[in-house]
């Protein structure tokens, strides 16, 4: 028998069990996610229950009142949350990838520290990243290398640390990733001793960016200088406003060596920018030629951020990172499989593409959290209802859950488009397999681009490997916007007692402030995308449809969504095409405006194809009810701005159009009665959110009550 959406969720909504004591639920952690407490369930059934019967009568549905009065039994709303876990934290085993940190994260070490200092916050973040290290070295000594080499755990990891310590997330990406990252992907990795940074004897830093030159950074000015007669390099920084802007170069956290990006110098001929291994301090401060001067705190969790240059600082010639993107002899010959300076830089900060994909994850916890608290705390916040001495939640209001209800369903659509780009990064779109070369690959170094003109020119490897390291920059522009509004709308559900830090919350849309602006900033890295593809892009676009679409069918939604990419895409080359001759800049200020609503929709559309492709992986009946309603929750926001459009296209009908506002309405009301179970499947670990004042049913006065 076929189980429609609807049918499924009036079950589901109907199935009851009695309210648990009152105080939230007691702590206890799963082995992995997915795995479900008794007082899990309880709380997400309770919550269920509490809105089950008070959203019904505000609801204007049907659907959702002919939910409330079905009968059923009491265990399914368990099997349809881990479910729902399962597919969102799915990949190479979960329990590696998600479970190790999702632990951790459970622990006293990661909760809350009120009254620290600025610099005491800084040494905390420090601190904590040798505790992440601890429990990779404790799998082996040379575990931190391979971590770093594994897209799917680097990933994950800022996904779990994300919400607790925006200080962390920075740390630990720059360590991992652009550091040791940078390493693993260069010849140094085969015959230098990584001990040093994979027992965090030495915090490893990043060096690129310059005071003048952010997104610009290809025309960056420090120098490194081949010195034919002593032999090596000497390290420069020509002038004030080439000096590296913003990296974590002082004392704070120990010992420190960077990896620094610098133009290659042999007799004066400049040969590209490569990356040098420098030491910046030791035990008893920064090394001579090294000047740190520590920059103001910053908003966000603070950071050691500094300004910092070299005066002529001498480096070993196996300080320069080689590879096949250029190789330098003792004697000044490079020789290289690339043909020119950019794709050498390019293949240089390979890194950069990885780090998209994690300033993205940890913006997606960060949304992910900020959502439990907030549900959590819609359900446990009572005021006055129309009776005389009724006490409701303020969920069961469409005026709260309704926004509460939008921020989840583009949350779920930021995850499953997130683990789409992370396993074709991978090389992994199955989600099984050996990892590939996909650092040597993001940064482009295909065969057909061989200097000697070897190889068969493998074209199509190439056109693939540029639209993953795109869709990574057009999903980390589109997750790191949507989380910040959504941290934004769940402090503001949460009222006063959101504006605390205790809360969870309050901290959040300053940290992910931090991940917009990381590795490439997002307007720019969109502008990139877009002038790309304005004519490199096709948009898959659906067959003609021989009858009118159901605004209720998530499919024909994602199909609207689509034309509305493709309207956009026509008005860009139309645009670029008209532009004025001869001005460059004036074409393309007449074409970015509608290139940049091409990417908008174009990100849109892939989150809707992830969340279809998720929604139809569900083995739970319930589960999949409830993502396919979530999704047209999603699609039906996101087509709003297109309407006009689409009818004067004939893609929608006059009908059509005014059916879309009770379409939502209908979708909000059959997803509503279950944000408690759609916020728990986030699976933040229990001994984590009892810390949390309003994530366990109380308020900020209960840290008032603590020793």
């Amino acid at each position: 028998m076929t189980v429609t959406t609807s049918e499924a969720l009036r079950t589901e909504a109907s199935r009851r069990v009695p309210p648990p004591p009152a105080g939230g639920p007691e702590p206890g952690s799963p082995s992995a996610p997915g795995a479900t407490t008794t007082a899990e369930r309880d709380v997400t059934q309770d919550a269920t229950q509490d809105v089950s019967h008070d959203v019904t009568r505000d609801a204007s549905s049907d659907v959702s009142r002919d939910a409330d009065a079905l009968p059923g039994a009491g265990t399914a709303t368990a099997d349809a949350r881990a479910d729902l876990t399962r597919l969102l934290f799915a990949g190479p085993d979960p329990d590696r990838t998600h479970g190790t940190w999702r632990r951790l994260l459970g622990g006293p070490a990661f909760t809350y520290r009120p009254g620290l200092a600025p610099a005491e916050r800084a040494a905390l973040s420090y601190e904590r990243l040798r505790l992440l290290n601890d429990v990779l070295t404790a799998e082996d000594p040379a575990a931190p290398a391979r971590f770093a080499a594994d897209p799917h755990r680097l990933a994950a990891l800022h996904e779990w640390i994300g919400p607790v310590d925006g200080g962390l997330t920075t740390l630990a990406s720059i360590h991992y990733n652009l550091f040791l990252g940078s390493l693993v992907d260069h010849d140094l990795a085969h015959d230098h001793d990584l001990s040093p940074f994979t027992a965090m004897r030495r915090v490893g830093t990043f060096l690129c960016t310059e005071l003048e030159h952010g997104n610009d950074v290809a025309a960056m000015e420090t120098v490194a200088v081949l010195d034919r007669e002593r032999g090596g390099f000497d390290l420069h920084t020509p002038t004030p406003g080439a000096a590296k802007f913003m990296p974590n170069t002082s004392l704070t956290g120990g010992p420190k060596t960077a990896v620094v990006a610098a133009r290659l110098l042999v007799d004066g001929e400049d040969q590209g920018i490569f990356l040098f291994l420098t030491p910046l301090s030791d035990e008893h401060g920064h090394l001579p030629g090294i000047r740190v001067r520590r920059l103001p705190d910053r908003t966000g969790t603070p950071v050691d951020h500094c300004l910092t240059s070299f005066t002529h600082v001498r480096l070993p010639h196996e300080a320069l990172l080689q590879g096949e993107h250029g190789r330098l002899t003792p004697e000044g010959s490079l020789t290289s499989v690339l043909g020119n300076r950019r794709k050498r830089f390019l293949r240089s900060i390979g890194r950069v593409t990885m780090g998209k994909l994690c300033m993205s994850a940890g913006t997606l916890g960060m949304a992910r959290a900020a959502l439990t608290i907030a549900v959590r705390h819609a359900h446990s916040r009572r005021i006055s209802g129309p009776r005389a001495g009724e006490r409701l939640p303020v969920a069961a209001h469409r005026s709260h859950h309704g926004r509460l209800l939008d921020a989840l369903a583009t949350a779920y659509a930021m995850t499953f488009l997130h683990r789409e780009v992370v396993d074709r990064f991978a090389g992994l779109g199955d989600g099984e397999g050996d990892r590939t070369d996909w650092a040597a690959g993001a940064a482009g170094a295909g065969r057909e681009d061989r200097a000697d003109g070897t190889g068969r020119g493998d074209r199509e490897d190439r056109e693939d490997r540029e639209e993953i390291e795109r869709l990574a920059a057009v999903a980390k522009g589109w997750i790191t916007w949507q989380a910040r509004d959504i941290a934004i709308e769940c402090r503001e559900r949460c009222g006063a007692q959101g504006l605390f830090p205790a809360n969870g919350i309050s901290d959040l849309p300053a940290n992910i402030e931090g991940g917009i602006t990381a590795e490439g900033d997002n307007l720019v890295i969109w502008v990139k995308a877009a002038s790309e593809m304005v004519f490199g892009h096709t948009v898959p676009l659906p067959p003609a449809r021989t009858a009118p679409g159901d605004v209720d069918d998530p499919a024909f939604l994602r199909d609207l969504l689509t034309h509305a990419e493709s309207l956009w895409q026509k008005r860009a080359r139309t645009a670029l095409r008209e532009g004025p001759s001869g001005d460059p800049t004036g074409r393309w200020n007449a074409t970015s405006t509608p290139a940049l609503e091409m990417v908008e929709a174009h990100a849109c559309r892939t989150a809707a194809d992830a969340f279809l492709t998720a929604a139809d992986r569900a083995t739970d009946p319930t589960a999949r009810a409830l993502l396919r309603a979530l999704c047209r929750v999603f699609l039906l926001r996101r087509l709003r701005e297109h309407t006009g459009d689409l009818l004067a296209e004939g893609l929608l009908t006059p009908d059509q159009v005014r059916a879309l506002p009770r379409a939502l309405d209908t979708a909000t009301a059959e997803a509503a009665p279950h944000l408690p179970t759609l916020a728990e499947a986030f699976d933040l670990p229990p001994d984590l959110l009892a810390t949390i004042p309003l994530a366990s049913g109380a308020g900020i006065t209960r840290t008032l009550e603590q020793p």
